[in-house]
């Protein structure tokens, strides 16, 4: 393991090795090459910290001594020893960490490692005075917690004062400056050891089940790992879900021991206090990628979540205005397949977004005429809570074209959402269920005892599907909602993925979404399919030329809604992409 090792560590080392842990200043001065003024600014320091006390001088003595109360040990992090399956760095700030997937010898399962940096014993003393000395000289008020814009001036506060104070340790080098500089931050605005965790983009769930366990991490690659990192005591898995809802404005206590929170990242965090969680507190987080997912990403075979042709086909229903549920299991890539169908939204449409906690980030050609709401929990006495229902009934006299709900739940949002498809908005959204005729079953019994009347004016649904063995996750189906005999309602499955051969085929030919383009739009059911054709042109284009970040792809497909003709011209000649984009 790798230390941070300064001029606080040489002087206490040199006291464990004196006589009764106790030397004269000036000898200590002379061994770690200070000047005795810089000692005892050291020396007073550490004596807060109950380090090391300072006797000065009297009759036996001509000067100050030194004398260290107790050995420090260092604690060595654990690490799993054996076969290392893959090996790659994360940074946190200025520290890089070695991350190891190890396959150890006595173990049932594969194993995380992570590795880097950190201060040794006394250091870490002296940074537990720096911080909370930060912690009186920093003013910080409500708003600036829960406030992201006023946060991120916080944190450069914090940021600056604490680089100036460690400036102070003499004969510090540059990069272990930096390096402490990241930890004391880490200490004190972030979530210590998380932060590394968080950093790695192949993680996808970090999950604290008590102090008595360590850390555990869902990998892309590998699935549920067991960390070499633990969470320390309940008081501080307490701390951190406690730090977590303040930002958020969410609170956890013994009278509300269930907390649904967010990071400003945008990662998602469920938390859970003893005894509603036996054996201890707990902490989820799921992740989410730092750039957003595009229909780009999920088209390219890297990731194979959908093809081309049916991007293409949703393209088409989003730009005209055609309400879509998407469905799929836990971690199935619902409200990333929501987000990347906001990438086909006009720029010219206000939309309106409404989540528990905040997932969706639009391109920013529509962030001009983009409300998101979010909704939050009641305080301690009962009052102030504001609910998805509440969100939606109001967000509908906002005058919005498009209306986003991050999940449906109850009977209640669900009436008032398709309420939303009747009245002309084009609604997007996500629902539990495996199958498209499960959405059917799902909305049309209890608890939601939709009638058939208001199902209908569904236009498609799309399940998303993740296999829980390689963690792939796949388009399963895509279906059109028909009315039937009666006003019953029915199913006509469009595109469907077969497992066996991992491919994409079209079942059925549209019925009543090329209707009711034609009816809406004038085009024939020829011209829909050239439509379509040509959009899954231009998917395959930005596929091949690497347009993949939510941005790139929005601005590419605002300027294909300008000048559709011009832009088919512009790839059938293989344009660049910043000919494409008129750059």
């Amino acid at each position: 393991m790798q230390w941070i090792k300064t001029k606080i560590d040489e002087l206490c080392f040199f006291l464990e090795e004196q006589d009764d842990m106790a030397s004269p200043l000036p000898q200590c001065a002379k061994y770690i090459a200070l000047d005795d003024a810089q000692v005892e600014k050291i020396a007073q320091i550490l004596s807060t910290r109950g380090i090391l006390t300072i006797e000065y001088p009297g009759a036996m003595s001509p000067s100050p001594v030194l004398r260290l109360k107790s050995k420090i040990e260092p604690v060595e992090k654990s690490a799993y020893s054996g076969k290392v399956l893959e090996e790659y760095s994360v940074a946190s700030g200025n520290i890089s960490a070695l991350v190891e997937i190890v396959e150890p010898k006595g173990e049932f399962s594969i194993c995380y490692s992570l590795s880097y940096p950190s201060p040794m014993p006394y250091t870490i003393g002296y940074l537990e005075y720096v911080r909370d000395e930060l912690a009186k000289a920093v003013p910080v008020s409500n708003e600036d917690i829960t406030d992201p814009i006023k946060s991120q001036a916080l944190f450069s506060r914090f940021a600056s004062a604490a680089a100036k104070r460690l400036s102070e340790l003499p004969r510090l080098k540059d990069d272990a400056k930096k390096q402490l500089a990241t930890y004391l931050l880490n200490m004190m605005y972030g979530l210590g050891d998380i932060e590394f965790l968080l950093a790695d983009d192949a993680l996808e769930e970090v999950a604290i089940n008590g102090s008595g366990s360590p850390i555990s991490v869902y990998h892309k690659r590998w699935g549920w790992l067991k960390t070499n990192i633990m969470p320390g005591s309940e008081s501080s898995i307490y701390n951190v879900a406690a730090q977590i809802g303040r930002r958020s404005g969410r609170t956890i206590t013994v009278l509300n021991p269930v907390m649904d929170a967010h990071l400003q990242t945008g990662d998602r965090v469920s938390a859970t206090m003893f005894p509603i969680s036996t054996c201890g507190h707990t902490l989820t987080i799921r992740k989410f990628s730092r750039e957003p997912w595009s229909i780009v990403d999920f088209i390219d075979p890297k990731l194979g979540t959908i093809s081309s042709e049916m991007a293409a086909f949703l393209w088409q229903a989003v730009q005209y205005e055609l309400n879509i549920l998407v469905a799929g299991g836990t971690a199935a890539g619902k409200t990333s397949m929501l987000n990347t169908l906001a990438n086909f939204i006009p720029a010219k449409s206000r939309t309106i977004t409404i989540e528990d906690t905040r997932e969706l980030s639009l391109p920013k050609h529509l962030k001009w005429n983009w409300v998101p709401l979010t909704t939050r929990n009641p305080n301690a006495e009962g009052a102030g809570g504001v609910g998805m229902l509440e969100l939606l009934t109001t967000s509908l006299r906002m005058r919005p074209d498009r209306i986003i709900l991050g999940e449906v739940r109850k009977r209640r949002e669900a009436e008032v959402l398709f309420e939303a498809m009747h009245t002309g908005h084009a609604v997007y959204a996500t629902i539990h269920a495996d199958n498209a005729a499960q959405i059917i079953r799902r909305l049309s019994n209890p608890p939601f005892a939709l009638p058939s009347m208001e199902i209908q004016s569904l236009h498609l649904a799309v399940v998303q599907y993740r296999d829980r063995a390689t963690g792939k996750r796949r388009t399963y189906e895509i279906s059109e909602v028909m009315s039937g005999a009666e006003n019953s309602v029915s199913l006509n499955n469009i595109y469907r993925w077969r497992p066996r051969l991992d491919k994409f085929e079209k079942y059925a030919e549209s019925t009543r979404v090329f209707e009711e383009l034609a009816l809406h739009t004038g085009m024939t059911s020829t011209e829909l399919a050239r439509d379509i054709s040509a959009k899954k042109d231009m998917l395959d284009w930005m596929v091949e030329r690497n347009v993949r970040s939510v941005d790139m792809v929005g601005e590419v497909v605002s300027r294909y809604y300008d000048s559709p003709e011009e832009m088919h011209r512009a790839i059938g000649k293989n344009a660049t992409v910043a000919k494409v984009l008129g750059r």
